[in-house]
């Protein structure tokens, strides 16, 4: 999978916290944006104590010029407000890596029409419990887009990370808590939906796999159904749907919700409903 971010621009003036905001994606074509690519674009590795990591970063170049690149790291979380990424200053956010990681070299160039390796050297202290997260940049060399004598210089370059995800072996502790859940049945003109809360109270990330099995008042599967699949970090909370477009006759049912996480743990959850002869005799307004 190639990772492809956008240009950023930036101008000299902009010293101190405010340079390389991107100031005006127009002053660089869309071909160029496009002309680099990172894979892989997420690393997930487990280590034991004292265990030094490799992996190696690839960056491919469609363009017909070589590219200068330089490597660094920066810590890697979530916001609680929104469950967006953010990155962070190294040592500065929760279950930081930043610090362990090192580019090997720290500047590269990659060949016109061709790609370029870089290799990444990750060493966790012996005290490392949990998950440890980062994400690494690999960034062009800035170039001048625009200089007059009425503007300022104006650069821009080109930015791609890829997301690590690092546990230490044996240290997981594995929890969550599932709130809040709502199920709305099936009716002529509405899919069966089920939402609940989730949240991971482990110390490390985990990728929740939820499935949905519809039984009938005889035990039988009618139907089945499952979630996308979503990262979370430890402490986040977010919601997650599970979705089914079948239809049901009148009866007695059960909604089974089933949810797998970290190392073969489990949660399930047992929901009756019931389907009336009126949920398909019109259409709801």
């Amino acid at each position: 999978m190639r990772r492809l971010l956008h240009p950023r621009t930036w101008c000299p003036a902009l010293a101190g916290p405010a340079a390389g905001i991107a100031v005006s994606l127009a002053l660089v074509s869309p071909a160029s944006a496009q002309s680099l690519g990172l894979t892989p674009a997420e690393i997930r590795a487990t280590f034991k104590p004292q265990q030094v990591l490799q992996f190696d970063l690839s960056v491919s170049n469609d363009s017909a010029t070589p590219v200068a690149m330089r490597g660094s790291v920066m810590d890697l979380w979530y916001d609680p407000a929104t469950n967006l990424k953010k990155f962070g200053t190294p040592g500065t956010l929760p279950h930081s890596a930043a610090n362990w990681v090192t580019f090997v070299p720290p500047t590269f160039t990659v060949p016109a029409h061709g790609a370029g390796k870089v290799k990444v050297v990750v060493t966790p202290p012996a005290d490392a419990v949990g998950g440890s997260y980062a994400v690494l940049f690999v960034e062009s060399k800035p170039e001048l887009v625009q200089a007059t004598a009425e503007s300022k210089p104006i650069y821009t370059n080109l930015r791609l990370g890829a997301l690590v995800l690092l546990s230490a072996a044996g240290s997981e502790e594995y929890r969550i808590a599932v709130t809040g859940t709502r199920l709305t049945p099936p009716t002529a003109n509405r899919n069966l939906e089920l939402i609940f809360d989730l949240a991971n109270a482990s110390n490390v990330h985990i990728f929740p796999e939820a499935h949905l099995t519809i039984l009938n008042a005889s035990k039988q599967v009618v139907g089945r159904a499952e979630a996308e699949i979503r990262r979370f970090f430890p402490g986040q909370k977010d919601s997650l749907k599970v979705t089914w477009a079948g239809t049901l006759p009148p009866g007695d049912y059960s909604a089974i919700l089933t949810v797998s996480y970290g190392d073969n743990k489990v949660y399930t959850e047992t929901l009756p409903f019931q389907i009336s002869g009126a949920a398909y005799s019109a259409v709801e307004p």
